[in-house]
């Protein structure tokens, strides 16, 4: 008998509520995860994976005009320049430049193509790109200044 004192302690402990109500109603079932949610449909009742799905006939014409972008340090080059308006991608794009060029250790490029950025008509650059393009600017002068010293001796 002192077995079954054990066994129903054990099993009202495993009956334990741990919710916010004091009622002794059962608890709430989980919510089945096959089902839908107001965060996972979309307001015409779509889900998610119904509006971003691709039909097979358009996934493969997607995946033969596929090209990843490879950037072997040529961004630089894809940039027109002088520039006429920029976004905040476009100044985005900027950065990423100079920072390949100065990751790729090509000083020179990195300096002059800032330079070319300042030197066209008045941008509406925001502050931000323009105090990050101005420092690689001066990092990369010290960097070729640096390299040439190594050089002469």
């Amino acid at each position: 008998m002192a077995g079954d004192d054990n066994d129903n302690d054990v099993s009202n402990l495993l009956t334990i509520g741990f919710g916010g109500s004091d009622d002794d109603s059962e608890p709430e079932e989980a919510a089945n995860p096959n089902t839908t949610t107001s965060n996972s449909t979309t307001s015409n009742g779509n889900s998610r994976s119904d509006r971003n799905a691709l039909s097979e006939t358009n996934f493969q014409l997607l995946k033969q005009n596929y090209m990843p972008k490879i950037e072997n340090g040529k961004i630089h080059k894809s940039i027109q320049l002088p520039l006429s308006s920029i976004s905040k991608p476009d100044a985005q794009q900027l950065l990423h430049a100079v920072e390949e060029l100065y990751f790729y250790r090509r000083y020179d490029e990195a300096v002059d193509f800032v330079r070319k950025v300042f030197s066209g008509p008045e941008v509406n650059l925001d502050q931000e790109t323009k105090r990050l393009l101005g420092y690689y600017e001066k990092r990369c002068s010290q960097r070729t200044a640096d390299l040439q010293t190594v050089e002469r001796t």
